[in-house]
């Protein structure tokens, strides 16, 4: 919940005249639509909303978007971003980076803009493989996967974005994938919380690691393999003939047939987004046994960094005179007479 004023905007107004550079057939096409077709939808004013990225193709994004903008260094986006905030707290800043941007170099800077809750959204595109360099696994590259700098197939264990933004302390989180109609959705219910908001968002590299999130994320054929949730709505998938229910004894989640949509009868659980618990369980469900967790999985708000900033600084400066000269000579202080040929 960042703009403070909302204005009317179209599509076009949220479009800049830079030429688009992405591989054709790129996901960053669809998540670029995506995000300027909710702006207008959020009432967000382009003269308060800002773009920060770091580098890779997902960092192109601030040319592409009119507003302010700003395309910074490899895996700092997040200090840059976590500074503007503070200078101006006021503003709209969507965080975008990559699976090897804010994982890999940035991990660091990731983990400490979560944890600190400092209000924004951050898009994190995931393609599983580091695409502006040609083709080198990434931190979140599967098993198996060959690559430049995996010739014969990564046998390291990939990161989970989503689990590391819930061990970071984030206090929202989320899914979704470039050419779903439900994207728009999920940025929305990211601006409206107050606070980090992390959106991990499955973005297929034509290139280099093409159609590999297909077995969910396909333009069709896909969606039974898709878990969307919904907060206070059972979590159903595949027409709602699947849902996902607790095993109370082993304290983890399995896949329960649901006959005649009587849920309840086979024990589907509610989605509650406030849960951090089941947010965990849904973030590490492996995919193929379950269908993929789509959609907010937690959200449950707490105080941001830059109100504790503001009120720290309100209640240090309060009955204070703001005059630098003094502040200057406040203290020792001594005076210098004399010329260079005088004697030391």
């Amino acid at each position: 919940m960042n703009a403070p004023v909302k204005i009317e905007t179209t599509l076009k107004d949220w479009e800049t005249d830079q030429e688009v550079r992405w591989c054709p057939g790129c996901g960053d096409y669809a998540i670029l639509k995506a995000v300027q077709r909710t702006l207008p939808q959020l009432g967000a004013d382009p003269k308060n909303t800002v773009f920060i990225s770091g580098i890779g193709c997902s960092s192109r994004f601030p040319y592409y978007v009119e507003s302010y903008g700003f395309h910074t260094i490899h895996g700092r986006a997040p200090a840059f971003a976590t500074g503007a905030k503070l200078a101006n707290p006021d503003l709209d800043i969507w965080l975008v980076t990559g699976d090897g941007d804010g994982l890999s170099i940035g991990g660091n800077h990731l983990m400490h803009v979560l944890r600190r809750n400092v209000n924004m959204q951050i898009m994190l595109f995931n393609n599983e493989i580091y695409g502006l360099t040609k083709g080198q696994a990434s931190p979140t590259s599967r098993e198996g996967t060959k690559s430049p700098s995996t010739p014969i197939g990564s046998y390291d264990h990939p990161a989970r974005p989503a689990a590391f933004a819930l061990g970071a302390g984030a206090r929202f989180v989320a899914r979704g994938f470039d050419v779903s109609k439900n994207l728009p959705d999920v940025l929305k219910a990211a601006h409206a919380h107050k606070g980090a908001a992390f959106i991990e968002i499955f973005q297929n590299c034509i290139v280099y690691n093409k159609d590999v999130f297909n077995d969910f994320a396909a333009p069709k054929g896909a969606e039974d393999r898709q878990l969307w949730l919904e907060d206070g709505q059972p979590m159903l998938f595949a027409g709602g003939t699947k849902g996902i229910t607790l095993d109370r004894d082993a304290l983890s989640l399995a896949v329960v047939d649901v006959t005649d949509g009587d849920w309840e009868g086979a024990g589907v659980i509610v989605h509650d987004v406030t849960n951090r618990s089941i947010a965990h369980m849904l973030v590490e469900m492996p995919f193929g046994p379950f269908p993929m967790a789509l959609g907010v999985l937690y959200d449950d708000p707490r105080p941001t960094f830059e109100d504790a900033a503001m009120a720290e600084k309100s209640a240090v400066s309060a009955g204070k005179e703001a005059n630098l000269a003094k502040l200057l000579g406040k203290g020792q202080t001594w005076t210098v007479d004399g010329t260079a040929q005088d004697p030391v």
